[in-house]
């Protein structure tokens, strides 16, 4: 199965590059992934397969494949393979965004896969999420569109809500079951509130996705989607995963029996039955061709809840019926609909009149389709409906109730077929337009090509039902998890109560179709109250922003302190006393840093210079790594000390275009105000970090890092192979982090999308003059009066070796103090100096490579050596042990966590070359009085020594 997920991955990331070279054709290559996962299902109709994961959270990549998913595997590749496919005629040579379109999609066939094979609640929740994001940018493809994005954000906030709920009813179950395995779940199922919380949250998810009422208004606004987006997302794809999870909780669900199996029977039928009428008559008064298909698909969609929800072993097998023939006539029906709009220019049925006769071949699939969707035979389509009135009819009182309605619903889907052949095909007397002209779309050409994948859907469909009990055999499995004898599938059980029935729906359907009113509207996608709630909640926005959002920082900081205060300071107060001593120091020589701390803090509050205010500050942070240092934390104050040094360069730069002075000094009772808060804020802190170690009860996991040092991660240095072993999975979070930080600051300082792709200028510095000596290779493109003949010497003399400092703490951090972290701070101070020293030529030529690319390059590596460890049978981010006897190095210790300390080093190297570029060289850039000349005397000099402003030599002055 990981090899499945992993084609699809592939596979999205080389489609753009396909489509590039191959234009449209890219799509044949791009399908044989969905198509290789077809065949697999084909030969494979049960399994497992387990992988580990997070095995702290008994989490794995669990995978499970039986009836119910089988299908959808199925539906999943075998509808995908065929949309792909049919893509490559339907896109004209030179569509705008056509590698991303197909990247997305085969990403979205990758996650369904996913999806509907997990066997882990969390891991298909993942892969749920994934669907949604990628809806989302398969919606909004024709980002230029209001009407795409409208209805590509209306969808994603919707699915994502009902998704988040869903979330938190999965983790009820987990927590109560002892496992988020589906095994483990139906065997340890809580009973009473719980269980009946944890329903109806997981159902808002499930309705959500599948557009059931009240959630039914997001599915009709996708149709401004592309056509094959259409076929595959909304009819066999995404909006099947909230039925798929409605069927597969119900064996559950319902044999635990009890309030939770009411609950869940009650909400499933009857909103199930209100969306199988609402989409049913909405999709009567519909004159776009696939408004009528998007309605009748949340009415086919409210059938399939209902029904798999109702909970017998008839229902069960009647459901899964229908929803293996709906995907394969709805799927066929859109793409008709695509060749009809693409071969004449339009969708709406009022200006296509004879196109029968012009297109036999694409008039016959489509009524085969339809016969299919209207429950009529040979199709599938109709034993599936045969067998759901056959089940409801021997499900007592409350199934002949279910039943009427269900006959109801029969009779509109039949209107609204025979609506949608009539209104496309048939030959009318009305003005003929020019959407039914000279076109041809069973000819030669796109048009005919179009045909093969709507008409094997079609075909499938009506082969299906003359196979119907051999997908009886098939499907069976499934309905015998609710115990009880089934009903048969078969297109032909003899005259009948069901068969009756059928023709009460045909016939009603008929009449329906005859007195339908001419020229009236009916409802329009978008969901009015969807659209009151999203308008209260910008005048909220708006209201709240208006009232809390003063532009004054002080106020924004002073607000978020009291809250402290007040929050942490109660907690605190109540918790006090504690039986635990205190005590004030472990050594007398602890008060010398923490002495210096507490005076730098104290003179920086009335500092009138910034810089001076920086600097204060700035030297708290090195009282503070002596504290480490004094506690025998040597790499916590190496850390400490880099990152404060890195940190005053960066605020430094920032300061160059500030003024040298405070602008405001507020008046002597604020100034009293903020030293008050800000002793309360220390006072607060001090005390809730004393309770919380006074208040621990349980061991400290912490406690059995010693004994796991070396044999777990095969070093001796406990604070590395805690970052890189022990604890990987928060540094790969904290690495994520530096990567948006860099972004983040590139994005700002770079606001023109060219320069923001490019992360930075990187120049080529022109050539010294011959009579004067070179130090450094752009040192003579600083203004001559403040070159530093001195500095460019000694960074010359130590660049190289503060580089090598940097690799060698790298590679020895796993038994010494250093590390990836460490190692990139100190190549990061050997930039700087260069920077310092020579300007931002100096820089680009120190450094003649794009910060994207290293921050890309340290991730993937991060990222690699994870997945590295996945592909050769360990557990994510686990590390190996090398031991090597080589004939002249001798013996080699080796461990495979280096690879991932060098992903970090990368990233915090591509870090402060980023900050370096945007808040230095970018600035820099800005600052010479004519950006486009070449460099000369007004180019600023190096970062910390000069300033663009008039206080350039005050600047400079303070810093000596």
């Amino acid at each position: 199965m990981l090899i499945l997920l992993a084609a699809h991955l592939a596979a999205a990331l080389v489609a753009p590059v396909l489509v590039r070279f191959l234009g449209p054709r890219a799509f044949y290559p791009l399908a044989t992934v969905p198509l290789a996962t077809f065949g697999w299902a084909m030969l494979h109709r049960t399994g497992d397969w387990v992988h580990p994961w997070v095995p702290s959270l008994g989490v794995s990549l669990a995978f499970r494949v039986d009836t119910l998913s089988w299908l959808l595997v199925v539906l999943v590749g075998g509808v995908g393979a065929l949309v792909l496919a049919y893509c490559a005629r339907y896109f004209p040579p030179g569509t705008a965004g056509l590698g991303r379109f197909a990247a997305v999609f085969v990403g979205f066939a990758g996650a369904m896969l996913g999806l509907v094979t997990s066997d882990d609640l969390l891991l298909m929740y993942v892969f749920w999420e994934l669907t949604t994001v990628l809806s989302y940018l398969l919606i909004g493809h024709t980002g230029t569109a209001r009407p795409n994005r409208r209805a590509a954000l209306q969808a994603l906030i919707v699915t994502t809500a009902g998704g988040l709920a869903m979330l938190v009813g999965i983790v009820i179950l987990g927590q109560h079951a002892g496992g988020y395995r589906w095994s483990q779940i139906a065997e340890s199922l809580p009973g009473g509130a719980v269980l009946v919380v944890a329903v109806t949250l997981i159902l808002l998810g499930a309705l959500s996705k599948s557009a059931i009422f009240p959630f039914s208004f997001w599915l009709p606004a996708a149709m401004a989607a592309p056509t094959p987006v259409s076929a595959y997302l909304h009819a066999a794809a995404m909006v099947k995963a909230g039925v798929f999870l409605v069927a597969g909780f119900a064996p559950m669900i319902i044999a635990a029996g009890g309030t939770a199996a009411t609950t869940w029977q009650a909400l499933t039928v009857a909103l199930g039955l209100v969306t199988m009428l609402y989409g049913g008559w909405a999709a009567l008064f519909q004159n776009d061709l696939k408004l009528l298909l998007a309605y009748g698909t949340v009415s086919q969609l409210g059938l399939l809840t209902a029904v798999l929800g109702f909970g017998t072993t008839g229902t069960a097998l009647a459901g899964v019926a229908m929803l293996f023939a709906h995907a394969l006539f709805k799927a066929a029906l859109f793409l008709v609909v695509g060749v009809i709009d693409k071969t004449t220019g339009t969708r709406d049925l009022r200006q296509l009149d004879g196109l029968g006769r012009r297109a036999p071949v694409l008039a016959v699939i489509a009524i085969l389709a339809a016969a299919s969707m209207a429950g009529l035979p040979p199709a599938i389509g109709f034993a599936g409906k045969e067998a759901v009135f056959a089940s409801l009819l021997d499900a007592g009182t409350t199934g002949r109730l279910v039943l009427a309605v269900v006959v109801a619903g029969s009779m509109l889907t039949v209107a609204y077929s025979i609506r949608f052949v009539w209104g496309a095909f048939a030959r009318r007397s009305t003005a003929r337009s020019h959407g039914d002209g000279s076109a041809d779309p069973a000819g030669s050409g796109s048009g005919g090509s179009l045909l093969l994948a709507p008409a094997v859907l079609a075909f499938a469909g009506v082969a299906a039902g003359f196979c119907a009990p051999l997908v009886e055999r098939v499907l069976s499995p499934y309905a015998a998890g609710f115990g009880g004898e089934t009903t048969h599938l078969a297109l032909w059980h003899g005259p009948g109560l069901p068969l009756a029935l059928s023709v009460i729906a045909l016939a009603g359907g008929l009449v329906l179709f005859r007195r339908m009113p001419a020229g009236r509207s009916g409802p329009k996608p978008g969901g009015g109250v969807y659209e009151r709630v999203m308008t209260a909640a910008d005048r909220l926005a708006v209201e709240v922003t208006g009232a809390t959002q003063r532009g004054s920082l002080p106020f924004y900081l002073a607000v978020i302190l009291l809250v402290l205060i007040a929050s942490a300071g109660s907690a605190m107060v109540a918790a006090w006393p504690v039986g635990t001593p205190f005590r004030w120091w472990d050594t007398p020589l602890h008060l010398v840093p923490v002495g210096v701390l507490i005076v730098a803090a104290v003179f920086a509050v009335p500092a009138r210079r910034r810089l001076t205010a920086v600097i204060l500050v700035g030297v708290t942070g090195y009282a503070n790594a002596g504290v480490f240092l004094l506690h025998g934390a040597p790499d916590l104050a190496l850390t400490q000390f880099l990152v404060e040094t890195v940190t005053l360069v960066m605020i430094v730069l920032v300061l160059r275009r500030l003024p040298s002075h405070f602008s405001q000094r507020p008046g002597p009772w604020r100034r009293r105000v903020r030293v008050g808060i800000g002793a309360a804020v220390g006072t607060v802190m001090a005390g809730v970090g004393f309770l919380a170690v006074s208040a621990r009860q349980a061991v400290p996991v912490s406690g059995a890092y010693p004994e796991l040092v070396v044999p777990y991660g095969g070093g001796h240095n406990i604070v590395n192979v805690i970052l890189v072993d022990i604890r990987a999975w928060d540094t790969m979070g904290e690495i994520a982090v530096l990567v948006a930080v860099a972004t983040g600051v590139a994005s700002l300082t770079f606001r023109r999308a060219q320069r923001l792709n490019r992360r930075g200028p990187v120049e080529t510095p022109p050539e010294p003059p011959r009579d004067e000596p070179v130090w450094l290779m752009a040192g003579h493109t600083v203004e001559a009066g403040r070159r530093s003949t001195m500095l460019e010497v000694v960074t010359r003399l130590l660049f190289h070796v503060i580089l090598v400092l940097s690799v060698y703490l790298l590679l020895t951090g796993h038994d010494t103090p250093g590390g990836g972290f460490t190692g990139g701070l100190v190549a990061g101070l050997a930039l700087i100096v260069r920077y310092l020293a020579g300007g931002r030529y100096e820089l680009a030529a120190a450094a003649p490579v794009d910060a994207g690319a290293v921050l890309g390059a340290g991730l993937l590596i991060a990222v690699g050596s994870g997945a590295a460890a996945l592909l050769s049978g360990g557990e994510v981010l686990q590390s190996a042990v090398l031991d090597l006897h080589l004939p002249v190095l001798g013996h080699l210790h080796l461990v495979t966590s280096t690879v991932f300390d060098i992903g970090v080093y990368l990233i915090v190297v591509g870090l402060v070359l980023d900050v370096l570029r945007s808040l230095g060289a970018e600035i820099d850039r800005h600052a010479r009085p004519d950006s486009s000349s070449p460099v000369g005397p007004s180019d600023p000099p190096a970062a910390l020594v000069t300033s663009s402003s008039t206080d350039s030599s005050s600047l400079k002055g303070e810093l000596v």
